[in-house]
């Protein structure tokens, strides 16, 4: 805690500790902040009125950092199970956490709302250097109210003026990019017309989907009862419209409102999910992936369907893949944004079939996929020659990667 508070005094951040659980909290604005309702209680001191953050620094960070957004209809925060205790979990997968205290109706408008969204990430990404994050692996995480707050930061263009024109105080702050670099909308209300509630505060985020909006991983329940399941069907379609990267979860069991589940076992899988995509996008890698180029030869043996996969020894790495057929002559590629980074990883090679295409027979050509492994260094081998492509052949039931 005095570390946190050290650091925020550094960079002159105006910090408010007050809480039981006496966490660091920063405006988001040093003074009033934009789009303030004046009223009886004074000139924008109470803490209704001033849009806040808690600040949660892994131990061991890897550079990632996830603003996260409670939900709670608009109308409050449920600011433990899916604020805290969320921040505490990303904390010990290495990742900083930032849980954002945003205003709330029926005083301020969810247009309101997004303004303390964009302010949050703009702050987040401003201070990156210091906070010890990577710019370019920062997002945001939400539940219900804050699922939508989350997705409508992550399709706010960042020229659309929001209330009176403007979104802050012009200073440098607001200079910097408010877009998340990935959006996880947890059972989010994604568009209020379509649910038939709340039309005038939920407003459409699926219809400002574009080829912009960030890789989104969306989680919800089949038996959720305040918000159904399509509110999250919806977004996904607009996404895979798009051509946004994109992860859908819908499970069956569990009502509104779990968190991190850990109370429903089925569901709470929902994280272990999350943490295996953030780190098949890159989010947890520091280094830069690369494309690769590829043979897999098999000496004596059928290679109809085939596919090879690349484990990295750094679980915060990221893990790449190809499918491989007969009818290519074993040729693969996998392209930068789905690369590993030069790194160590162990290669594994399945074979999957003897025939391609499949014969309308129906024949049986391989009871049990087949599997090959091998070592190998990236970093050595391929380096900075981007050119060179790695051969993969099985000979005498062993695999040998080499460079050529």
């Amino acid at each position: 805690m005095e570390d946190i508070e050290s650091l925020l005094t550094k960079l002159g951040l105006p910090i408010v500790v007050g809480d039981s659980l006496l966490t660091a909290n920063v405006r988001l604005w040093p003074g009033i902040a934009p789009g303030f309702v004046a009223g009886d209680e004074g000139v924008g001191e109470e803490i209704i009125d001033q849009p806040m953050v808690s600040i949660h620094l892994a131990k061991d960070g890897n550079g990632c950092g996830v603003v996260v957004c409670p939900g709670g209809g608009y109308r409050s925060l449920a600011s433990d199970h899916e604020g805290l205790q969320v921040a505490h979990w990303l904390n010990a997968q290495g990742v900083h956490a930032f849980v954002l205290r945003y205003r709330l109706g029926p005083k301020y408008h969810s247009s309101i709302s997004l303004i303390d969204g964009l302010r949050c990430l703009r702050l987040v990404r401003y201070y990156a250097s210091e906070l010890t994050l990577d710019p370019r692996r920062i997002g945001m995480l939400g539940f219900s109210a804050g699922g939508h707050l989350a997705l409508a930061v992550g399709n706010h263009q960042p020229y659309v003026a929001v209330v009176d024109g403007a979104e802050g105080v012009g200073d440098p702050i607001d200079a910097v990019s408010s877009r998340p670099d990935f959006v996880v909308p947890v059972y989010a209300v994604t568009n209020g017309a379509v649910r038939g509630r709340k039309a005038d505060e939920y407003l459409p985020t699926d219809t400002s989907v574009t080829a912009n909006t960030p890789p989104t991983f969306i989680v919800h329940t089949h038996q959720d009862s305040v918000v159904p399941a399509s509110q999250s069907t919806l977004v996904y379609d607009a996404l895979l419209k798009a051509g946004v990267a994109a992860e859908l979860h819908i499970f069956n069991h569990g009502d509104h409102g779990l968190g991190l589940a850990v109370d429903e076992p089925d569901v709470g899988q929902w994280t272990e999910l999350l943490l295996r995509w953030l780190r098949r996008h890159g989010y947890f890698a520091a280094q830069d992936r690369v494309a690769i180029q590829g043979q897999l030869l098999a000496e004596d043996k059928s290679l109809g369907i085939a596919a090879v996969t690349f484990i990295p020894e750094n679980q915060d790495h990221p893990i790449a893949h190809a499918r491989i057929v007969s009818s290519a002559g074993g040729e693969f590629s996998i392209p930068l944004n789905s690369g590993p980074v030069l790194a160590d990883y162990r290669v594994v090679v399945h074979l999957l079939s003897a025939q391609y295409p499949p014969a309308t027979t129906g024949l049986y050509t391989q009871e049990q996929p087949t599997v090959y492994q091998a070592q190998l260094d990236l970093a050595a081998g391929l380096g900075s020659a981007i050119d060179n492509k790695l051969l993969l052949k099985i000979n005498a039931d062993e695999l040998v990667v080499s460079v050529i």
